[in-house]
């Protein structure tokens, strides 16, 4: 008998441990809340977009103290793009320097991608008067129909 009551206090303490309402100073339930994880806006790995005849990859390597990546541009008719980017996330934004080689010549410019639903969508504006970096990144408009979704990486 004495081992039907132990076990009996048992299983209510167990079962009153997994309660989810408590009874706050007015003594109304209140439903506890639980916190959810947020994914970070960037992961490690490769973005890309392919269609068209047009292939933008970025492939994020590091996210320790901003992004590092690399970033490639194939665009038909055009010359081929390829090079380094380091940049941070400033809110839903990712603001970088892009350095490239194109027809042999090695060139830095800013970019900028908007991040939303998984994708990034890039952002353009007006240069400066060397066409390196924005003038305003307040306003820039992130329309391409171009954006890269995440994806595997080729090896």
């Amino acid at each position: 008998m004495k081992k039907l009551i132990f076990l009996s206090l048992l299983t209510i303490g167990f079962l009153s441990c997994n309660n989810t309402t408590s009874k706050g100073k007015d003594g109304l339930k209140k439903e506890a809340v639980t916190a959810k994880k947020q994914l970070p806006l960037l992961q490690l790995g490769c973005y890309s977009f392919n269609g068209n005849n047009n292939t933008i990859i970025l492939e994020i390597t590091n996210l320790r103290n901003g992004v590092n990546g690399d970033l490639t541009y194939i665009f038909e008719g055009k010359d081929n793009r390829s090079g380094t980017l380091i940049g941070k996330v400033t809110g839903d934004k990712l603001f970088g320097e892009y350095t490239f080689m194109s027809e042999g010549v090695e060139s830095i410019r800013e970019v900028a991608f908007l991040i939303k639903d998984g994708q990034l969508i890039e952002g353009y504006g007006e240069l400066n008067e060397n066409g390196t970096a924005f003038v305003a990144k307040s306003n820039l408009e992130f329309t391409s129909t171009m954006p890269l979704t995440k994806t595997e990486c080729d090896d």
